[in-house]
């Protein structure tokens, strides 16, 4: 049976797309951000999953504000990397796993969830910069992955809540699959930042610490915050901290905490990183 071996979440910044391409990992500025995946790193190596399903935003590659999918499922059995305006060196293609996609989709569906199935569907720096962060040290992509799409840029907006529900229900599919894999679920985007209007560049380090102590013990307590909260203390583009919720959702009610790092700021936001597994 396929089961969920641990939760991982990252920040999906762009300029780390362009930091790790231009080799800058010992830069000063970058070092310190980089040392918080070495032990996610080294456990990836160590239990080798098959899968990672990364959860992530779609930053106009193949969604632009006229078609925004509330949640959308990659279906295919491979992911081109695209360029969609930050000049980032294109990664090679990442494989994926159509059979498992269509279980995923299918199940999902069963659980009242309506998932915007993608046969095609290439994956931008939100998808990508995670998988880098994590597997660039291999020649090749050790695994397979599967990209899960959640709209956070045109509002209305799907919510905490739904998102940690979705978790739960992704880990009923996943457990449901007959076939031997070892899945990791990764929980992108965020933390505090906002790229545009008079609060650009806010970072609220105590309000992202909180969603990190709060995410790991009492999940319930990220499900009752409004969006407009959210958005208020982490500013828009902090809304992104919700996909971590699906991550969440996919582990147990309790979780051991095998790493956790956080760093600001890093192209003007708060950057977190966490490594979970369902406590034993």
């Amino acid at each position: 049976m396929a089961k969920i071996i641990g939760g991982l979440t990252t920040s999906h910044i762009p300029a780390v797309g362009n930091a790790m391409a231009e080799g800058l990992e010992q830069d000063p500025y970058w070092k310190r951000f980089f040392e918080g995946y070495e032990p996610v790193k080294q456990w990836l190596d160590e239990v080798k999953p098959d899968l990672a399903i990364v959860v992530y935003n779609d930053h106009g590659l193949n969604f632009f504000l006229n078609q925004v999918p509330t949640f959308a499922l990659g279906c295919a059995d491979n992911y081109q990397n695209d360029d969609e305006g930050w000049g980032i060196p294109a990664s090679a293609d990442v494989p994926g796993d159509a059979q498992f996609s269509w279980h995923l989709a299918e199940s999902l569906i069963r659980q009242e969830f309506d998932m915007t199935t993608c046969q095609e569907m290439k994956v931008d720096h939100g998808f990508m910069v995670p998988m880098n962060l994590f597997w660039r040290h291999h020649e090749s992509w050790p695994l397979k992955a599967i990209p899960l799409a959640v709209n956070t840029v045109q509002h209305p907006l799907t919510s905490a809540a739904r998102c940690f529900k979705l978790g739960k229900a992704l880990r009923k599919a996943v457990d449901s699959y007959p076939d031997d894999l070892k899945v990791v679920v990764i929980g992108t985007g965020g933390l505090s930042h906002q790229l545009q209007g008079e609060r650009a560049g806010i970072i609220d380090v105590e309000f992202d610490l909180q969603c990190i102590d709060k995410i790991i013990n009492e999940p319930e307590w990220m499900t009752g915050l409004s969006n407009d909260y959210i958005m208020e203390k982490a500013g828009t583009e902090g809304i992104e901290v919700i996909m971590w919720m699906i991550m969440r959702g996919a582990l147990s009610d309790k979780v051991d905490v095998l790493h956790k790092h956080y760093h600001a700021p890093i192209s003007n936001t708060g950057a977190g990183v966490l490594l979970l597994t369902d406590a034993q």
